[in-house]
């Protein structure tokens, strides 16, 4: 007898819907064949799904069975089939109505006793199911709270099999489900560092909230202990809260990664990734046998923080030129390629030299000019080119630190942040951009535009600072968020002005073009 049953695996931040097919003959010498490119772990599901079947007290005839996993030519990985492929061969030994299996999507892994496992990339499953209009999923208990944030499908929760095969026979739910919830959140994380702890560096401090204004990508260069991790650390907490879609965008990506624990319902808060700089450039950028998000996927609508950035390999740091101008990582195999979002705002901190102290009015620099050149040259200047604001980071003088008063809390600076925000969702409604960062040229000739005086201030800065045109643009979507901070309908001298003084280690920190 032949029974089919319907389920999805992850692919990507997508899904590939698959139908099980189960066809039983009996004969005297049993066998269990699984064809359509299954890998070891859909192979494996032989062995588990009919321990799991025993465990439910069900006894067949001996029989031929052969399991097909369709579209044949797409490889299928990972134990999300168990449960469909269960179901089917269930149905095909006559335990279960085959019509009962018709419109509906099955996923879960099933432990030997029976039990359903959770399993990754049920967001993204449900999203996609919810699109091609199956109304409903039945899935592990587990993986209820993740699936019912989609709204427009009802969600089927069971911890075992028993259960999925009593609700199947009928209809009797044993877990509360889930039909369009929408909008469940995980907690919130821990009260995030607040920028009142950070004494001085006002310069960087501005820098800092003119990135958070504009999601403009930042570099801090300044000697060992100038604070430059306690201000990457605190752009989170200045950052306006994920919207629905962005929570969702990035809930996606944490849903397939196999690197970071499973999340239940959306993400509350942006993620903020600090990679080690040994990082593999296949766990920053992403990849891997199976291709899994990197950790530049893992920080999309949130924040990327290199420390020590001359210190990561430099085939991993040129792996961020497409990402960061793209906002999106496609590995490619060969037999597919995968993308993966990747709009994440980047922020770098390092030294200014080998010994950290070029520039330190406390320590003498013992490096030579050679030295210096060197290790700055670690820096691209292609990368250097894409990165917004450039700014040095002085050692903060023992009068100040001894100050008792603290600096501007970031509840304050938040609520600029976020007015800010919100006079370009106004102006880039129903384009692809979210923030000024984002703009492309077209946006930046329409909002971005100087006046006159600053435009004349803008070419005479290019011609004497040698700047690419990646450059001028960069500077012009940075202008364009100062005057937003400021509430100004126009970009002025003033407003470029500044964003050309974010510039200033443009081509020295490069070190390849001798500024």
């Amino acid at each position: 007898m032949l029974a089919k049953a319907y389920s999805a695996t992850p692919r990507g931040i997508g899904a590939l819907f698959v139908t099980v097919e189960v066809d039983r003959i009996r004969a005297q010498t049993p066998s269990v064949t699984v064809v359509g490119l299954p890998d070891t772990a859909v192979r494996e599901a032989r062995d588990r799904i009919f321990s799991a079947i025993r465990h439910l007290g069900r006894r067949s005839e001996p029989a031929n069975v052969v399991i097909n996993l369709a579209p044949a030519d797409e490889r299928k990985e990972g134990a999300t089939l168990d449960l469909p492929m269960a179901a089917a061969f269930l149905a095909a030994a006559g335990h279960l109505p085959v019509d009962r299996l018709l419109n509906r999507l099955l996923l879960g892994e099933l432990s030997l006793e029976g039990r359903l496992q959770p399993v990754r990339g049920v967001l993204p499953i449900a999203l996609a199911a919810r699109d091609h209009g199956i109304p409903e999923i039945v899935l592990p208990a587990a993986n209820a709270p993740e699936a019912g944030v989609v709204s427009g499908i009802d969600v089927v929760a069971a911890a075992t099999l028993g259960q999925v095969v009593e609700y199947l026979r009928s209809g009797t739910r044993f877990e509360p489900g889930a039909q369009g919830r929408g909008g469940e959140r995980q907690p919130l994380p821990p009260v995030q560092p607040d920028l009142a702890d950070l004494i001085g560096q006002e310069q960087a401090r501005r820098a800092l909230e003119v990135a958070a204004a504009g999601g403009h990508h930042l570099l801090l260069m300044g000697p060992p202990g100038s604070g430059k991790s306690m201000l990457a650390r605190r752009l989170p907490g200045i950052l306006p809260p994920l919207t629905a879609e962005e929570a969702i965008e990035t809930t996606c990506v944490y849903s397939v990664s196999t690197r970071v624990p499973r999340p239940s319902g959306l993400l509350e808060w942006r993620p903020f990734r600090a990679p080690h700089h040994t990082v593999s450039l296949a766990a920053l950028v992403g990849g891997g046998a199976t291709p899994q998000p990197g950790e530049v996927s893992l920080a999309h609508n949130g924040v990327l923080f290199l420390d020590e950035l001359t210190e990561f390999r430099r085939d991993a740091l040129e792996g961020l030129r497409q990402p960061l101008e793209e906002r999106v990582v496609t590995v490619s195999r060969a037999r597919s390629s995968l993308s993966f979002p990747a709009g994440f705002q980047l922020v770098a901190a390092a030294n200014p030299c080998p010994c950290g102290h070029l520039g330190d009015d406390r320590r003498d620099c013992l490096c030579t000019p050679h030295a210096v050149h060197r290790y700055r040259s670690r820096l691209s200047g292609p990368l250097l080119d894409r990165i917004d604001l450039q700014v040095q980071v002085p050692a903060v003088p023992w009068r100040v630190l001894a100050d008792d008063r603290r600096g501007e809390p970031s509840r304050a600076v938040a609520e600029r942040v976020w007015e800010a925000r919100l006079r370009q969702a106004a102006r880039l409604a129903g384009g692809a951009c979210r923030c000024n960062g984002d703009m492309g040229p077209d946006a930046i000739r329409r909002w971005a535009r100087p006046d006159e005086d600053g435009r004349r201030l803008l070419e005479q800065a290019s011609r004497a600072l040698g700047l690419s045109a990646r450059a001028w643009h960069r500077i012009l979507r940075v202008a364009r968020s100062i005057a937003d901070l400021a509430a100004a309908e126009s970009v002025s001298a003033a407003h470029v002005a500044e964003a050309i003084a974010y510039r200033s280690l443009d081509r020295e920190a490069g070190g390849a073009r001798g500024v």
